[in-house]
């Protein structure tokens, strides 16, 4: 077990003391993702998805701090053709319209990337495993510099779906109106791009809190490497234009930390990683 040491502006907000920590309790491998980029928590199941032979996802049961498989797994394909095949970022709030980030790199400099969001049916897909009747829409992120990673957040008490960019230069946090989107062929058309602001490079996804106005931004320190919490005040950050730190969290970690989520009880935590072994990690917080 590991006590991580938190950097950063200790106090900003009423709920943070210094007695704030976070602690790798424990590792485990999940096997047939592929190379796994995201963890979601939603009603009461851990949803991991990678990059195996085709884009998918599968459903897990959290007990006693354990993944257990459900058997049942989706692929993100439509009539048998690889749609999603680099899933980054599952934005679901049980009420809105359902989206899914895929980020492709386009050369190995990571110059070039195609952004494309995904209006989903949610319960259809989990119905039947597949995109089939159920991919609503297809929208390019043209808006974007690097990638696309959408995640539900709530702002001035609306609903937006936030993303941010993964590599080292013009990083942003942006939001779009959900309802916009859904319709939209491209992020850059009006009125689809609602907020932004500035923010710190490598974020690999996404992972809001509501209680708490936290937005968390899941970063690697260097590129493709090592973990990184950045804990933002998300009001604060979209008033000011960049991004207005909480908390950074460095993990001594060496892998490619890909995603993170919290469960109900907002002190046990899943942070994924595209590692063939150990990439499963199970986190407690104490706020």
């Amino acid at each position: 077990m590991k006590t991580l040491v938190l950097i950063g502006l200790l106090g900003a907000l009423p709920f943070l003391t210094a007695n704030v920590n976070v602690e790798l309790v424990s590792s485990t491998t999940i096997d047939s993702l592929g190379a796994c980029q995201g963890v979601s928590y939603l009603n009461g199941k851990a949803y991991l998805y990678g990059d195996r032979e085709v884009g998918m996802m599968r459903i897990y049961d959290v007990k006693d701090r354990q993944l257990v498989y459900t058997k049942r797994e989706i692929k993100l394909t439509e009539n048998g053709k690889d749609v999603i095949n680099h899933p980054t970022g599952i934005a679901y709030n049980g009420t809105g319209p359902t989206f899914m980030g895929n980020s492709i790199r386009l050369n190995p400099e990571g110059t070039a990337w195609r952004a494309v969001i995904y209006c989903i049916n949610w319960e259809g897909l989990l119905r039947t495993g597949t995109l089939d009747g159920n991919l609503l829409n297809t929208i390019e992120d043209d808006a974007c510099i690097q990638g696309t990673r959408p995640e539900y957040v709530r702002y001035n008490n609306k609903w937006y779906v936030a993303t941010a960019d993964y590599g080292n230069k013009r990083n942003e946090v942006r939001l779009y109106d959900p309802e916009k989107l859904r319709t939209a062929r491209k992020t850059s058309e009006a009125g689809v791009v609602v907020k932004k602001f500035t923010c710190s490079p490598w974020v690999q996804n996404l992972h809001w809190i509501p209680s708490k106005g936290v937005l968390v931004l899941i970063q690697n320190q260097i590129e493709g490497r090592r973990w990184r919490f950045t804990f933002v005040d998300l009001a604060k950050s979209i008033e000011s234009g960049r991004e207005a730190v909480i908390n950074t969290i460095d993990v001594d970690k060496a892998d490619e930390l890909e995603g993170f989520t919290l469960l109900d009880d907002l002190t046990t935590g899943i942070s994924v990683t595209s590692s063939r072994s150990n990439n499963a990690h199970f986190m407690k917080l104490a706020w």
